[in-house]
Parts: structure tokens; sequence; C-alpha cells
């Protein structure tokens, strides 16, 4: 027997979500324009530990940050804020993704360097509270999740533009147990979401002289959304001739980034938020894992950088956290430099990051007393930063790497 109140409430809860993005499709169009870092007097920069390993992992990239723009500090040209509050207990006790008084702070900042933050999941003891990365993106509207892969040795060198704010997870914690036996969740695609995220994806591309982007999608099945998707993609393309494209499948692109003979083929790699998610995720195993890639989530006026790994409480638990590895940190911060204007420091940042991950090794963070802590990790990597042969050296490594 059809249990026609259960129809009906489902009916009511799906039309205030049909009001509710209907509005947030009002506010895109009406969105302001870039933030010009360059013309501000001092750009702010939010430092959130977040929980678990957070904490000790921010301090080492706050750390290199203070050190790389000394300067800039002393002058009053950049500012550093240490914003306290994001830690599950606080979100639990005001029983808010992100409690209002620290979103306030956030939003005081022009960009934010965040520690990794827990998501209750079933059987943990939290209360089910929405994803605090979920919230802030939506909150700062940082539509793009951008995350470079680099393992010059395999050929490897990617960037993949995910979509933040539609798709499967804008919407996870709005889904409906219809009844006992049924349960829907939404999926959602805009026309000017997906256009700004493909359209970023593809300017990237241009001013870095690629000649490549990949839109991922599963259109053969999921026709409303990920159609959507896929045909803006082509509209897109029509702006930049110079740029060649192609499209994929997400089961199938899963399995070409392992492929040995194609992965090489990719280069910036556009999609939305759940296969973003999948991928990138996998891209970083292959590079060394989740500690070792560092994620950017960029909106017109606000941007924030962290790690893409999880708050390892095990690690707390047992004592470790002073031995988590920060390079996941240390390269969201490399990535916070490059997008306020510090093109140079990054570039010296990301290469001695490299140079003491993947060639030299003379600090191996193993997670473990046997390895080094994190404070000496970060301390070598600037000690490579300062080292006036670094350029040299990275060169050297690249060529024989090839």
């Amino acid at each position: 027997m059809v249990d026609t109140k259960a129809i009906e409430k489902a009916k009511d809860h799906f039309g205030k979500i049909l009001e509710e993005q209907l509005k947030r499709v009002e506010a895109l169009k009406a969105a302001h324009d870039w933030i010009d870092y360059s013309a501000l007097d001092t750009i702010k920069i939010g430092i959130c530990g977040g929980d678990g390993i957070g904490p000790y992992i921010s301090r080492s990239a706050q750390t290199i940050l203070e050190s790389l723009l000394e300067d800039e500090i002393k002058s009053g040209k950049v500012e550093i804020r240490v914003i306290e509050g994001l830690t599950i207990e606080n979100r639990v006790k005001a029983m808010q993704a992100i409690p209002d008084d620290v979103l306030a702070e956030i939003k005081k900042c022009h960009v934010l360097l965040k520690g990794p933050t827990t998501t209750p999941k079933k059987g943990d003891p939290w209360p089910n509270i929405e994803s605090a990365n979920v919230a802030m993106r939506r909150e700062l509207d940082l539509f793009a999740n951008v995350r470079p892969v680099k393992v010059p040795e395999i050929g490897v060198d990617w960037v993949f533009f995910r979509e933040n704010t539609e798709g499967g997870y804008v919407l996870g914690s709005k889904g409906v147990n219809v009844t006992d036996d049924l349960a829907i969740d939404f999926c959602v695609a805009t026309t000017q979401g997906c256009d700004r995220l493909i359209r970023l994806a593809f300017d990237y591309a241009h001013k870095n002289d690629i000649n490549k982007v990949s839109i991922v999608t599963k259109a053969n099945v999921v026709k409303a959304t990920d159609g959507k998707f896929l045909s803006i993609a082509e509209e897109v393309a029509k702006d930049y001739p110079n740029v060649k494209w192609d499209d994929w499948f997400i089961d199938i692109m899963t399995a070409k980034l392992i492929d040995p003979y194609r992965r090489s083929d990719f280069r910036v790699i556009a999609l939305p938020n759940l296969y973003g998610d999948i991928l990138t995720d996998e891209a970083a195993q292959i590079q060394g894992g989740v500690g070792t890639a560092g994620s950017a989530n960029i909106g017109k006026q606000y941007a924030m950088f962290e790690a893409i790994h999880g708050s390892a409480p095990r690690m707390v638990k047992e004592g470790r956290a002073q031995y988590a590895d920060p390079s996941s940190m240390i390269k969201a911060t490399a990535m916070l430099l490059n997008h306020i204007g510090y093109t140079n420091k990054a570039r010296r940042l990301e290469m001695a990051l490299e140079v003491c991950t993947q060639y030299e090794k003379a600090k191996v963070m193993t997670g473990r007393p046997n390895g080094a802590t994190g404070a000496e990790f970060s301390q070598y990597v600037l000690d490579t930063v300062d080292d006036p042969d670094l350029e040299k050296k990275w060169e050297s490594y690249q060529k024989a790497s090839a």
C-alpha cells in the first residue's frame, strides 16, 4: 500500500530544496567579480588548526608562511590571524558545521589556511552535523577545488578542477527517508555553477600553455546533471579554440589514471564534486599518498587552502601527533602564496618540498618516533628553500628522473 502521507511530506521537503536552489541561482547571477589582491592595503590570512593532527601540521605550515612572508608581515602588507574554535567539540556545542562566531572571523580574512576537520559518521560519538568543509565552501562560495599532482618520473603532471558547491555533496545532509524502505538523495547542477568551474579550468590551461582539458562525467547514465556539465563544457570550449579537450566517463578515467601508457596524456581535468573527490584521492595515492597533496578551494572573493587528508584521531590517541606529516599543508601553503601573488616564493617552496620528499630525503616522515617530527621536517624544508643552489639542484633532479 502506498503511503500517501509520506509522499506528501517528501514532496514538501523537495519543494523547499527547489526554492533554496533557485534562490542560489539568482545569487550566482549577481555574484561579485574576482578580488584583486595586489590592490589590497593588507592581505589577511587566517589559520584554522582544525581537529586531531590539524593543529600540529598547521603550526608547521604557519612557521613556513611567517618565515617566507617576514618582510611583508613587518611592513603590514600581510597580516596572519590565528582563528580558534573550528573544532569538533566547539561545533557540536553550537550544533553548527561552523559556529557563527568562527565564521564571522573567517569572513574578516581574504584567504584561509585550514587543517583537517572531523566529519561525524555513523558509529562516531558525535551528532551527525554537516561537514565543516562543505559548509565553508557554501558560505564563502568556494566553487573550485584545485588539486595538483606531479610525479615527474612516471610522466604525471595533472591539475584537477573539482566543482565544489554543487553535485552530490551540497545537499548531502538534506536527503529524505521517504519510508523505512526508501531513501532519496539529491544531486544539483546549475548552468552558472558548471560554467564558472569549467571556464576556470580552460583559463588555467590557456594561461599556462597547456593544450589539453579533459572533462569527466557519467553523462551517459546521469543524464540531467552530468549531461548539463558536459554540454556546458562544449560551449565553454568554443571560447578557447587553442585548447584541445576531450571527455571521459568516471569509471574508465579511474582506470586510465593508473594506465602507464595513457596517464601522461592528461593535464587539466575538470569534473563534478563527487567524481573529483574520488579521482583526486586516487591521484594523490599515485603521488605518494593523500598526505602529500595540498588543495585549494577558490572563490571570487575568498579562498581556502588545506590538507586533503583527515584529522587522524588515532595518531593523537596514540601520542604520535607530533610525527604527523605536514607535507600536504606545506603544499597548500605554496598554493596560497601563488594565489595571492607571491609566485616566486611559492615556486621555491614547491621545489624545496619536492627535493625534500622525492629526492634527498634527509628527513623522512614515518608517523612514528623512528622518523622526523613535523617541526623537524618543516625546518628541513625551510633550510632547503634558503639554499642558494636550490633551483640548480631541483633541475638536476628533474633531468635525472626524466
